[in-house]
């Protein structure tokens, strides 16, 4: 009985399915990315440019995130200057991740179209222009103009980060490039809100939105390195853009209303977007090239990925949204305490994630998937019975273990998501995966505003929630792998009998 080498060598996820053809939507795919044919084609950029593409893709990567988090502490000054009452105002912040997301797959698109590197530097070029308007922002409605500007800035960078990512490195390494990746998102989350505060106290709070502008700056001026990926010739589809743009801002805006004491407008909102992507969905099945990525979420490996990674961005936004509340209102620490007692879960990741990414370079991802996840419900389960009220070091270690099963499991995933897509579909896959993350994020945040109405909030229960999303997540991943080497089993039998 003739068997693969994944077979033999446990390696699993289907990495050797890529060899005998090319991926489609019914067909196993490579998750490494890791084709003979792919790899002769594709080995990365040359060095020194690839270290000066790192570096520009690392700057532009730390301006979308420092912008993202950096306004939090700056809305009670806001509030008072521009005389906006303090529910009104979180709309800096609202207003910014609806528009951005609401971006990510139709510019991803786009990009294919015009170039990634163009839609990557027009993304820059437009977050510059409107990041230096917001110094003139002497009004709410103009603030919040602007931000959707930094927005769109932000969404058209962002989504085609990923695909210039996995055209930076070889194929080899691109766990280890998003590792590093991770590492600069983790690391500007870290210090934005840091900036932000002391921007606060001792300058306009105008220049916090201005911060981000320097870091678009330098990877424009380092953007030369960044791969000139060829544009594909596909035709437009303006309809299914703006349609996917319209579902996307029905069901984040519907939750977000939802969340500031509108429940059934709300829930009206969310459902017929639901029902509008649904819809999407079945209009863009079949198409070229289509705007909603329904041909990657067709196949079975890279949809439970998907699926895998919105479960755990879940999981842990509701990890990150609802402890702060539990540590402060529950077991009396202060705002400044809970900051610092929080501290041990990005720390982690910023070195688990590099190290995870490396390590998915030669170990299967599901298998560090399954045993990141494993780390983490054991993590979650023990904060969620740890003493009340607990010492800095009960939080500490339960952070610590958490958030190296999470780093175990983020980095190989978005390695198999964007890895395993055929190359003319990177960008799609690219906006996905950013899709992914912060559709997870803002529905963890509903969640657990729902908890906190009903009173389970600053308790045990989101804890556990989160933890019993950690075990979908693996079964998810473990789904994955199963039907890789069923594809995989079926292909090699078919080529035998040829």
């Amino acid at each position: 009985m003739l068997r693969s080498r994944s077979d033999d060598e446990g390696a699993g996820d289907g990495q050797d399915l890529a060899r005998a053809g090319p991926p489609d939507a019914s067909a196993p795919v490579d998750p490494a990315g890791t084709s003979p044919a792919a790899q002769s084609a594709d080995d990365g950029l040359p060095m020194p440019r690839r270290f000066w593409a790192i570096v520009a893709i690392s700057f532009g990567t730390a301006l979308v995130v420092v912008d993202g988090a950096i306004a939090n502490v700056a809305l009670p000054t806001i509030s008072r200057e521009l005389n906006v009452n303090a529910g009104a105002v979180t709309s800096v912040i609202t207003i910014y991740q609806l528009v951005m997301v609401m971006g990510l797959l139709p510019f991803a698109n786009l990009g294919d179209r015009i170039g990634l590197r163009k839609m990557y530097q027009l993304g820059q070029l437009l977050f510059c222009a409107t990041s230096a308007l917001c110094f003139f922002a002497t009004s709410f409605p103009l603030l919040l103009l602007l931000r959707a500007g930094q927005a769109l800035g932000a969404g058209m960078a962002l989504s085609v980060a990923a695909a210039l990512i996995r055209e930076i490195y070889p194929s080899k390494s691109l766990g280890t490039g998003l590792g590093v990746n991770a590492v600069i998102v983790a690391s500007s989350y870290a210090i934005a809100p840091t900036i932000g505060g002391f921007i606060t106290e001792h300058l306009s709070w105008q220049m916090v939105f201005i911060v981000g502008a320097p870091l678009a700056i330098i990877s424009l001026l380092l953007g030369g390195a960044l791969p000139a990926v060829a544009p594909r010739t596909v035709r437009s589809d303006w309809l299914s853009s703006i349609w996917s743009a319209a579902t996307v801002a029905l069901v984040i805006g519907g939750i977000q209303i939802g969340t500031h004491g509108h429940a059934v407008a709300g829930t009206v909102l969310a459902i017929f977007g639901v029902v509008s992507g649904a819809f999407l969905y079945h209009r863009e099945a079949g198409r070229t090239a289509p705007v909603v990525p329904v041909d990657l979420l067709a196949n079975k490996a890279l949809g439970f990925t998907a699926l895998a990674g919105f479960i755990v961005f879940v999981a842990s936004g509701a990890l990150t949204v609802s402890l702060p509340f539990r540590l402060e209102q529950g077991m009396g620490y202060s705002p400044e305490e809970v900051g610092l007692l929080f501290a041990p879960f990005p720390l982690t990741m910023l070195f688990v994630a590099p190290a995870a990414g490396w390590l998915s370079d030669r170990i299967a991802p599901t298998k560090l998937g399954v045993v990141g996840m494993a780390l983490a419900v054991a993590g979650l389960l023990s904060l969620a019975w740890m003493p009340d009220p607990a010492s800095p070091l009960d939080i500490g270690w339960r952070l610590v273990l958490t958030a190296l099963g999470y780093g175990l499991f983020v980095s190989p995933n978005s390695r198999l998501l964007i890895g395993a897509a055929p190359r003319e579909r990177s960008a799609a896959a690219g906006g996905l995966l950013s899709t992914v993350r912060l559709l997870g994020q803002t529905m963890a945040a509903a969640i657990v505003g729902m908890m906190l109405t009903l009173g389970v909030g600053t308790g045990p229960v989101p804890m556990l929630f989160a933890a019993v999303l950690g075990v979908v997540a693996a079964l998810c991943s473990l789904a994955r792998f199963q039907s890789s080497r069923a594809l995989g089993g079926e292909r090699a039998a078919a080529s035998l009998r040829a």
